[in-house]
């Protein structure tokens, strides 16, 4: 496991599909960095570990992260230490792959994040 590659599972690809129409944002990663943010915020230790990265969506860590990769990265290998592990590069892939998928599974269940307005305001709470 790298962090060459960021790869879903099916059921995630099926809830990015229904976000990105609801919301209205056409790429892949916009959407997995909202989704990555999210879990990294709440302090909670997923409670799903193994993840079967089965579906056809796949991007590239650069395209994953962009321009704000040494960022994405700093904040897995934070989250690494805070629960425990060291931040190997097996480590830092692992908790990108469950972070992203709870973070899918928090844009897809939760209303107010199934628009670009709810999206937006999440990010900016007042």
């Amino acid at each position: 496991m790298s962090l060459d590659s960021v790869r879903l599972s099916q059921p995630a690809k099926d809830r990015l599909s229904w976000l990105k129409r609801t919301t209205g944002i056409p790429n892949w990663n916009v959407l997995c960095r909202w989704a990555l943010v999210m879990s990294l915020k709440d302090p909670s230790t997923p409670l799903v570990k193994d993840i079967v990265t089965d579906s056809t969506v796949e991007m590239s860590w650069k395209t994953f992260a962009g321009q704000y990769g040494d960022i994405y990265l700093a904040l897995l290998k934070q989250r690494c230490i805070a629960d425990g592990d060291e931040p190997t590069d097996e480590n830092v892939a692992k908790t990108l792959t469950i972070h992203l998928h709870r973070g899918i599974g928090h844009l897809g269940g939760q209303k107010e994040f199934q628009s670009l307005e709810g999206l937006v305001g999440a990010a900016n709470p007042t």
